[in-house]
């Protein structure tokens, strides 16, 4: 069962919308009024999804959904009747996995949701992937600088350096960057000592 936190920033009552959730086995959460407690909710109720309704997104809940994309992720989906482009794209880059023009309707829910649930999935293992590629870069780029200070400092060759850091990181049943990081800092230190 999902569970649901709304935010509705509008005036208009959103007991509707609730028991429409309700009908097709959603959990809702206590209702939101204001973006500011947005991140608060989302952190005490870990909802699995956040819909916001509001007449056109303020600065306020845009920085307000920034935050909660960098603390605490859900996928969003927003129902407006704004349309302005700009809007759209400053509300994706906020963390609004669904931004919806054409009204709040009940029966169109479901769908809408297993759409925002797939693209945040897909989102996710993709900045999952990143980082990893991320992590791999500084790692080579951390195993060539050592491989630099073993060359330098003991006269070996590119091959050389390579197998030592590898020696070394299987007797200390570590990884290789670990290694380099270590051979990195102690060549730190003996380059400051001089």
């Amino acid at each position: 069962m999902l569970r649901i936190l709304l935010v509705n920033d509008t005036a208009k009552p959103i007991a509707e919308l609730c028991q429409g959730l309700e009908a097709h086995g959603y959990q809702v959460l206590q209702a939101v009024a204001s973006p500011r407690a947005m991140l608060k909710a989302v952190e005490e109720g870990r909802p699995d999804v956040v819909i916001i309704d509001t007449e056109s997104p303020s600065r306020d809940t845009l920085e307000q959904l920034a935050v909660m994309n960098s603390a605490a992720p859900r996928p969003v989906v927003m129902f407006t009747p704004d349309a302005d482009q700009a809007l759209i794209r400053t509300a994706v880059a906020a963390g609004v996995t669904a931004y919806v023009v054409d009204g709040l309707a009940p029966s169109r829910l479901a769908p809408i949701l297993d759409v925002a649930l797939a693209r945040f999935a897909e989102e996710a293992r993709l900045r999952g992937k990143l980082a990893e590629a991320e992590q791999r870069l500084a790692e080579r780029k951390l195993i060539d600088r050592a491989k630099g200070v073993l060359m330098d400092k003991r006269g070996m060759s590119e091959e050389q350096a390579y197998q030592s850091l590898r020696n070394k990181a299987m007797q200390q049943g570590a990884r290789l960057g670990q290694v380099a990081r270590q051979i990195i800092a102690l060549a730190d230190l003996f380059g400051e000592a001089e």
